[in-house]
């Protein structure tokens, strides 16, 4: 992509209401836009970071078998009154009506939505286990939407559900989505920890939140440094020593990132989603709910992924894997840099070629803003070496490479 066609306008600016880093850089970045208080626009370069993060979610989803479903974001109240959660879910639904009269919610999340479907189809243990998956976006009525992307009033949210017939089949599932997320959030360069949580609106069994340490995050969690216990403070209150080990606790903050729940029967006893079993007998099926909201996610990225210049991307997710530069006017320089963004294009890298009527520090301002992993600069200066600049976002040193070398450099990285 020629950055002089690319639909950004980066900023020397955060908006005055920007708090958060990601905020600021996501905003001056040019990544996205706000509409209105916790709603945003994603711009080219955001969406293209959002779409990899979506990427690596889908592969991880249906690597665990799970089949890709979409459910409608305007939610038939008859099932939350089934639930009785039309009143009382926290924070409240968004509520509306039709030309009709009727009500209608905006979906937080689809636990009625999906048992519904499920109870008309399954019929026999036979049938079970499966797990379906959406990404969609979600509504919720946030008292106040802070830190951008962090808490928001419509975000995108991966959400997976399954149904078994029993506790080992549930258990077992429960354990390959812990290490479908850990890969997740590897892939995405953060560390996450598992923690006990509360289940809070959603309810169930039991819930397990991942966390990533930063210093924006709003949750505050309990880390044993002997054993690796990790509790949400919701879950455990003030406590001073480890439950499992007695080892010291300590209080971190943190941004959660995922929520996984046993939801047992809590949602298919109340809507009669059941199977029947060897004997003809009559249960109630055991469902898991796994969420990951993917705008916080992204946002999470840039909290733990940055420095005082910009973004610092990882790979997998970045808007592009190379920002090609060229600097000054020199009819050799265009050349050497249009054939070089060429070459890398026919080879499968994804190139931001920076072909602007720009300074040198505007263009490396912005390189360092919008944080793709790898540089290159082209310039009077290196080829006179007959080298290509080579510098890799999180790295301070720049040093010149032969044109040769460039293919084997990028793949070493």
């Amino acid at each position: 992509m020629q950055q002089s066609k690319l639909f950004t306008k980066t900023k020397k600016k955060a908006p005055k209401d920007a708090e958060s880093i990601s905020h600021k850089y996501l905003a001056k970045g040019d990544f996205i836009e706000q509409s209105i208080s916790g709603v945003y626009s994603y711009l080219p370069l955001g969406w293209k970071v959002f779409r990899n993060i979506e990427t690596i979610i889908r592969e991880e989803m249906k690597n665990l078998g799970a089949q890709e479903i979409y459910l409608p974001a305007m939610q038939n109240k008859k099932l939350w009154l089934e639930t009785k959660r039309w009143n009382t879910i926290d924070p409240p639904l968004f509520k509306f009506k039709d030309r009709h009269d009727r009500e209608i919610a905006l979906g937080p999340t689809h636990e009625e939505g999906i048992t519904d479907i499920v109870r008309h189809r399954i019929d026999s243990y036979k049938d079970l286990p499966f797990s379906l998956f959406q990404i969609q976006d979600k509504f919720r009525n946030e008292m106040r939407a802070t830190g951008g992307l962090l808490r928001t009033r419509e975000f995108s949210m991966k959400d997976l559900y399954s149904f078994h017939k029993d506790e080992k089949s549930i258990e077992k599932f429960y354990k390959k989505v812990k290490e479908a997320y850990f890969r997740i959030y590897e892939k995405c360069g953060v560390k996450a920890i598992c923690v006990d949580a509360e289940s809070g609106s959603i309810g169930g069994d039991f819930s397990d939140e991942f966390m990533v340490q930063a210093p924006s995050g709003e949750d505050k969690i309990l880390l044993c440094k002997e054993c690796g216990y990790g509790a949400n403070i919701e879950k455990t209150g003030e406590i001073e020593k480890c439950p499992k080990c007695k080892g010291e606790i300590e209080e971190e903050k943190a941004i959660e990132v995922g929520h996984i729940f046993k939801l047992g029967t809590k949602y298919s006893k109340i809507m009669g989603a059941t199977f029947k079993d060897k004997k003809g007998e009559e249960h109630p099926i055991l469902m898991g709910c796994y969420g990951i909201g993917l705008s916080r996610l992204m946002a999470t990225i840039v909290e733990v992924r940055h420095d005082k210049n910009g973004i610092i991307w990882p790979l997998e997710i970045a808007p592009f894997s190379i920002h090609l530069i060229e600097l000054g006017n020199s009819v050799k320089v265009k050349k050497e840099a249009e054939k070089l963004y060429n070459k890398l294009r026919e080879e499968g890298y994804s190139v931001l070629y920076d072909d602007r009527d720009k300074s040198a520090g505007e263009k490396f301002a912005d390189s360092d803003l919008i944080g793709i992993p790898f540089r290159l600069v082209v310039s009077k200066k290196s080829l006179d070496k007959n080298s290509i600049g080579f510098k890799k976002r999180d790295k301070k040193e720049e040093k010149f490479i032969k044109k040769e070398e460039i293919e084997n450099i990028l793949k070493i990285n």
